[in-house]
């Protein structure tokens, strides 16, 4: 039996990498931040709405990354592993409560080539992962940029959030990280599950039309 290709840390490596350089060429003057900011600028509101323009911008790069993965990553085919892993962790389970040793152990050896299939499809996602940073990146320089430059300038650094009735400045640091980094952050998980669920229904959606299709075609 062929071992099992462990997902490759190398793109992580990478992705680690490239942040910790951009970072390093964006300095405390916020360079590759000032610089796009000629390009993304229409979304800053001139620094008074700063939780909108991190809403927008957080939506950009939650687009740009689900698209571009969207390319790499056989949505419909991971559905299909999954579907079939639940199913058989299922099976496993009750035969181990019926003790039945027989359908256990048969099991278990078809146990290794669906983890295969399994790491397979993770290793396709962990590739397209530094692509997909690339993208997401600077976006997210020009928004420490903002942070630092426009909405300081504006004199909106401090924000309304439910639990302090004081408001947050969004350049304070909290425990290692400034404050608007945490807020990104939750406003971007709930979003970014709103838009991979719109994203993988357009895919499966037209993958059904397609099977729908070529049925059709061959029954002509």
């Amino acid at each position: 039996m062929e071992n099992m290709q462990m997902p490759s840390m190398m793109p992580m490596m990478v992705m680690m990498f490239l942040i910790l350089a951009l970072y390093m060429i964006d300095g405390s003057n916020n360079t590759i931040g000032r610089i796009l900011n000629y390009v993304l600028g229409f979304l800053d509101f001139g620094g008074q709405y700063p939780v909108a323009t991190l809403m927008l911008a957080g939506a950009i790069m939650i687009i740009l990354s689900t698209v571009l993965r969207s390319f790499a990553t056989d949505t419909v085919g991971q559905a299909k592993n999954q579907s079939k892993m639940s199913a058989f962790n299922k099976e496993l389970k009750q035969a181990r409560m019926e003790n039945n040793l027989y359908k256990v152990k048969k099991l278990t050896e078809m146990q290794q080539t669906m983890m295969a299939d399994n790491m397979s499809s993770m290793n396709s996602t962990m590739k397209v992962m530094p692509y997909t940073m690339l993208a997401i990146i600077p976006i997210f320089l020009w928004i420490r940029y903002f942070i630092a430059v426009t909405v300081a300038e504006a004199g909106t650094l401090i924000i309304n959030i439910p639990w302090s009735a004081a408001g947050v400045s969004l350049s304070r640091v909290l425990w290692f990280m400034p404050s608007w980094i945490l807020i990104y952050t939750l406003i971007s998980i709930p979003l970014g599950q709103i838009i991979a669920r719109v994203v993988r229904t357009y895919q499966f959606r037209k993958r059904l039309q397609e099977l729908d299709e070529t049925e059709t075609a061959e029954a002509v």
